[in-house]
């Protein structure tokens, strides 16, 4: 019981770990809160510090959601707090206890999370991405269309209700934090995927 209840708090723990602050702070940066969208994520350290900073904070944010999940496999091995941590890292990288509870959107933390429970999931969301994106070229509907399909992968590949649970209450969190996103969809005014602001 113990080494449950260790394996989920740390993983909220390292799901807490901004990579955007960190990243910005280490290249000598400004703090991505403070400009853009102020969202503490790779799409907006891109709209402000450009591909290298964004693509080290991609980078960190998918390692931030696999490495927790990773250690529940290794050391317990059960498919329940396998989910629980995975969810866990999840709601650190939303709600980090270091940064007052203000966090990003999750996209490339759960991304990390898919590929270390099982890499089928991994695959079917990056294409499901990339394909919405191809199509309509907004990164916020390709990211909002791959997570609502991620139950109904997790129903295919792992057939594991533990993790059909996990994955549908992830998808309304991340819809949440994405309803601006979502008004501007609706109302014509989120921005393109390549557009300059």
């Amino acid at each position: 019981m113990l080494i449950n209840i260790f394996l989920i708090f740390s993983a909220y723990l390292v799901g807490s770990i901004s990579s955007a602050i960190l990243v910005c702070k280490t290249l000598g940066l400004s703090d991505p809160r403070d400009g853009g969208s102020g969202n503490p994520g790779t799409t907006n350290v891109m709209r402000l510090h450009g591909k290298k900073a964004a693509f080290l904070t991609l980078i960190g944010d998918i390692v931030k959601g696999i490495i927790p999940v990773l250690l529940a496999k290794v050391i317990v091995g059960s498919e329940n707090i396998i989910a629980l941590s995975g969810f866990a890292a999840f709601l650190g990288h939303i709600f980090p206890i270091y940064f007052k509870f203000e966090g990003g959107k999750g996209v490339a933390t759960l991304i990390g999370i898919l590929f270390a429970t099982h890499w089928l999931l991994g695959i079917a969301y990056v294409i499901t991405w990339i394909l919405t994106a191809s199509i309509f070229r907004y990164s916020s509907l390709a990211a909002l269309v791959a997570t609502f399909s991620t139950p109904f992968y997790a129903y295919f590949f792992v057939q594991n209700s533990q993790y059909i649970i996990s994955f549908a209450a992830i998808t309304l969190i991340l819809f949440w934090r994405h309803k601006s996103n979502i008004f501007n969809l609706l109302d014509g005014k989120e921005d393109k995927i390549g557009k300059d602001r």
